[in-house]
Order: structure tokens, then C-alpha cells, then sequence
């Protein structure tokens, strides 16, 4: 299969670089996936499940917020947060899970309600895909 240079970078730092087969990940406007010779493309990213295949390989992570950029062959994710489903502490993300779910039932207003509600997406998320593996 055909391969594409792969970099995707977090605020922590580079995750990621080298060949890729393809890269799926959850757009703003759903899911899209990249393999070599997609024409130039740039989206937001949204809360989800982003597919990795490289060497033939598949590995699934968790992504919240960020952008990806196809140029010229070359594809760039850069995330806010993207965790690979074995390094996703499970417990963490239930827990987490569980005071999205408190804060929404505490939310005094609309706003305090659209951040709980953004917590309890994303803790699922990690859940989903901490489950995959």
C-alpha cells in the first residue's frame, strides 16, 4: 500500500513521525479519512476516535480538538489532547467520567452545563477507545 509522510504533534510534544498507510480521525464534519495522494485538505478536529495504519499495523487513539493539513503529500495532525488506547488509564477516564456527570447535575447555568457536558464527551471518548484495545 501506498505510504505518506505522518506527523502528529500534541502540546506535549511530537507523538508521531514517519510513513503511514492511511489516518482516520473525527473532522468537524465527521469522520475523514487520509491516504496517499489525497488532494489538500485542512479541517478542524472534533471529540473522537482517530485510526492510525502504518507498517500494517492499526493502532486507536483518542482525540479532542486540533487540526489536520494535507499539503503537497504531507499530513499534519496537530491535537489538543490525542491519547493511543494503550496509554489511556481507564479508572482515570471513568473517574473522570463520573465528575462530568456530577458537574452536570451541579451546573448553575448554561455555560457550567456546555463545559460538563464537553467533559463527559470527551471521558466517554477515552472510554471507547481505551476498550478497543
Amino acid at each position: 500500500m501506498r505510504q505518506f509522510h505522518l506527523e502528529i504533534v500534541t502540546p506535549d510534544g511530537l507523538i508521531f513521525e514517519g510513513s503511514a498507510e492511511s489516518i482516520l480521525v473525527r473532522a468537524g464534519s465527521g469522520d475523514i479519512e487520509i491516504m496517499a495522494g489525497h488532494a489538500d485538505y485542512f479541517a478542524t478536529l472534533g471529540i473522537g476516535r482517530a485510526k492510525l495504519v502504518a507498517d500494517g499495523k492499526s493502532r486507536e487513539a483518542s482525540t479532542a480538538g486540533g487540526f489536520i493539513s494535507v499539503k503537497g503529500g504531507d499530513v499534519k495532525l496537530v491535537c489538543t489532547t490525542l491519547e493511543f488506547a494503550e496509554d489511556i488509564d481507564l479508572m482515570r477516564a471513568e473517574a473522570a467520567k463520573i465528575r462530568a456527570e456530577e458537574a452536570m447535575r451541579r451546573a448553575a447555568n448554561d455555560k457550567e452545563l456546555a463545559v460538563a457536558k464537553a467533559k463527559l464527551e470527551r471521558a466517554l471518548n477515552r472510554i471507547n477507545v481505551a476498550n478497543l484495545r
